[in-house]
């Protein structure tokens, strides 16, 4: 049973929509293809692929409409039908709702050149919601999306079928790449964005004005975390600027910024510590992101995600912890 027969009530709607296996451009809605400020959409977004990252293989884009989801081939489809999604993918009148979008958007920017842009990242809003309603940050504890999926507050489904695919993936990496694709994949791959569109509503119901900037923010930025490049993103959309509703108000949030630290060759196990000891200490003296490049790369950096001034702290910390060595 996939988790779209599990669903009762309002969420209905989203386990019954037609799914469509794209190969050619055409077979996309051209509001779509063709964004405009006149026709703005919201869609659900994910990848899969063999160790999606810069070095890996994007292989499936899943697009998830109100009435109907699109799997992008990107192996029998190729480049053509991939880079026919660019313009909605980097466009700010389509909304793209994914969940933890760092290596799919360094996926789709290195292999691809394409920057994705104006993405709700439920990982983010999830995390923003449980801020807003008085909870603490806590380091590392990010949502999983089975997690979110299980929340009674969005959507209430369990996802067992996910771990099967986990364990696939395990014994085959190259299990996205072949072709013709599987009932078992086409099922895996739509439900990874079913019911995003779903809680992505239910997100933005809970979201105050100054979180919703947060979630704009934030997202442009986790895009941007793992697609370092030399021009410091100059040639990337602009960040959200602060809203008049929240200027007007006379509490003006402190910008977050993306900092990149470079460790000399050899030096990353010392700066993460023993079982991440290291870093950690960072992020619980700091109101900040860290993520590491690791194996999927780039392994010499890393990357702060914060409030300028919490950043700045973060980055001084671990600077500090360099020289020391």
């Amino acid at each position: 049973m996939d988790i779209g027969e599990k669903i009762q009530g309002e969420e209905a709607q989203f386990s019954t929509v037609p799914i469509h296996v794209v190969t050619n451009p055409s077979e996309l809605p051209v509001e779509f293809l063709e964004p405009s400020a006149e026709t703005q959409l919201v869609i659900g977004f994910d990848c899969e692929g063999v160790d999606l990252c810069r070095h890996g293989t994007l292989c499936i884009m899943q697009l998830a409409f109100p009435d109907a989801i699109y799997l992008v081939d990107a192996v029998q489809g190729g480049e053509a039908v991939v880079q026919a999604c660019k313009p909605a993918l980097e466009s700010n009148y389509i909304t793209k709702v994914i969940h933890d979008c760092k290596r799919d958007s360094e996926a789709l920017y290195f292999q691809f050149g394409i920057k994705l842009h104006n993405v709700v990242d439920t990982q983010i809003a999830y995390s923003l919601i449980n801020e807003q309603e008085g909870h603490a940050r806590v380091p590392d504890c990010h949502i999983s999306f089975v997690g979110l999926l299980a929340d009674p507050r969005y959507c209430g489904v369990s996802y067992d079928e996910k771990e099967e695919v986990r364990v696939l993936l395990r014994q085959d990496p190259k299990y996205w790449t072949y072709r013709p694709l599987s009932e078992q994949m086409i099922r895996a791959a739509a439900d990874d964005v079913r019911f995003l569109l779903h809680i992505y509503h239910k997100m933005v119901q809970k979201l105050n004005d100054k979180s919703l900037w947060n979630l704009a923010v934030r997202g442009a930025l986790y895009c941007r975390c793992f697609c370092i490049n030399d021009n410091q993103f100059a040639d990337w959309p602009p960040l959200p600027s602060i809203p008049e509703n929240i200027v007007a108000d006379g509490s003006i949030p402190e910008e977050e910024v993306l900092s990149v630290v470079d460790v000399p060759p050899g030096k990353m196990g010392r700066v993460i510590g023993r079982r991440g000891a290291s870093i950690l200490s960072i992020k619980q003296s700091c109101d900040a992101e860290i993520f590491i490049g690791g194996a999927k790369g780039p392994p010499d950096k890393v990357f702060i995600i914060g409030p300028e001034k919490q950043a700045r702290k973060a980055q001084a910390i671990l600077m500090g912890k360099l020289l020391d060595f």
